[in-house]
């Protein structure tokens, strides 16, 4: 391609040659090069080596620099859809906190009310039960009462029993027989038994 340019330029160039030595006006790109004094070979030269410099520096320079951008920003893109992910990760965390904190709340405040009511209905039951031996020991002992009150009466009327009997015995001990006095000692008893 380069041997092509370099012949390109010397035809080009002898033609402009030709044309000027010949006394023929140059036309178009001849007559441009020819006020302005450039020489064509020097032009395809400069072409040639724009073009080289152009091409190293696109291979070595450009496309390593592009490269690395283009890296660049697929990694900030990557960030970004990270952090993205990461915040929607975060606001479902924090929803999902919220609710888990929410039902804790739900059933502690169950339990705690469970926990009341159970010592309620227990403290209920133990009053109940503690009610319930206080009137069993009132009931014992009223029943101990009135037995003792009986037994206390007993015991008053056969000892009055035996006194009448013993004071009867003395008053009528010099005027009755021993039949009368059997008789009245036994109807004495059964009085004071029945009253």
């Amino acid at each position: 391609m380069f041997h092509s340019l370099l012949l390109l330029a010397q035809v080009t160039g002898q033609a402009a040659e030709a044309a000027a030595t010949h006394g023929e006006p140059a036309t178009g790109i001849t007559k441009i090069f020819q006020d302005f004094g450039i020489s064509w070979p020097f032009f395809l030269a400069q072409v040639v080596n724009f073009s080289l410099v152009a091409f190293i520096l696109w291979k070595f320079a450009f496309k390593p620099v592009l490269a690395t951008l283009d890296e660049r920003q697929k990694k900030i893109a990557d960030g970004l859809k990270y952090t993205e992910e990461m915040k929607a990760k975060l606001d479902a965390t924090q929803v999902e906190t919220a609710a888990i904190l929410k039902k804790a709340s739900v059933e502690a405040s169950r339990i705690i009310e469970e926990a009341r009511k159970s010592a309620k209905d227990f403290l209920d039951r133990q009053t109940q039960e503690a009610t319930a031996k206080a009137n069993d020991v009132l009931v014992k002992a009223q029943q101990a009462v009135e037995l003792e009150h009986k037994k206390m009466l007993a015991d008053a009327r056969t000892e009055i029993a035996r006194l009448v009997v013993v004071t009867t015995e003395r008053v009528l001990a010099k005027k009755l027989s021993d039949a009368d006095r059997a008789s009245y000692n036994d109807a004495a008893s059964r009085e004071l038994t029945n009253a």
